[in-house]
């Protein structure tokens, strides 16, 4: 028969989250992650089968958790509500008490090496997708008039991830979230008006 796992999976998962959020994906050992999760190795590697695997696993859960947040961002009546809560998402970033500063899938790749592609290019592909959704939010309001006709989307949208992942970057190096408002504010100054 079978011997029952001795820790609570989810639990597990989003202990991990927090530890790859704050330290990255190469930064979390595991040493670190079974201290954190209370757990040996073989448990750790039973339940997950690797760190990647459980890296995986986390990143799922702050796509559906905190990582949301984006989603319901671009569901604002115009675009530049949008973009202006996305901003104030990456202000926010300066960390909440129970939450590490900055954004995972910032974070989880900034020192991410050769050996770590498979991570890399993971966390790659979730930018992409919200670069992509952003593109396609912007492209809904160039229809409906509330942006001009003439302004590329995908451009504008490149340009806002590029500030919001700055944020993100500063936001882990110790700016203060007044500073990161400041920022965001310049940002949308390059706004384009119809």
């Amino acid at each position: 028969m079978a011997r029952p796992r001795e820790f609570d999976v989810d639990r597990a998962t989003e202990a991990a989250l927090k530890l790859f959020w704050s330290r990255g994906y190469e930064g979390t050992t595991i040493g670190d992650l079974t201290e954190a999760l209370g757990v040996n190795r073989p448990s750790l590697y039973a339940a997950f089968g690797s760190k990647e695997g459980l890296f995986r696993k986390a990143l799922e859960r702050y796509l559906t958790g905190p990582g949301a947040c984006v989603a319901r961002a671009l569901e604002a009546k115009t675009a530049r509500q949008a973009v202006e809560r996305l901003l104030r998402i990456y202000v926010d970033a300066t960390g909440e008490p129970d939450r590490p500063k900055g954004c995972l899938l910032v974070n989880g790749a900034i020192v991410c090496g050769d050996g770590n592609a498979p991570i890399r290019q993971a966390l790659a592909e979730q930018r992409g997708l919200a670069e992509q959704a952003l593109t396609d939010r912007l492209e809904r309001a160039k229809a409906e008039g509330d942006l001009p006709a003439s302004e590329k989307s995908a451009d504008l949208a490149r340009y806002i991830w590029v500030v919001c992942h700055g944020l993100s970057v500063r936001a882990v190096s110790g700016a203060t979230r007044e500073e990161l408002r400041r920022v965001a504010q310049l940002a949308l100054r390059a706004w384009p008006s119809r």
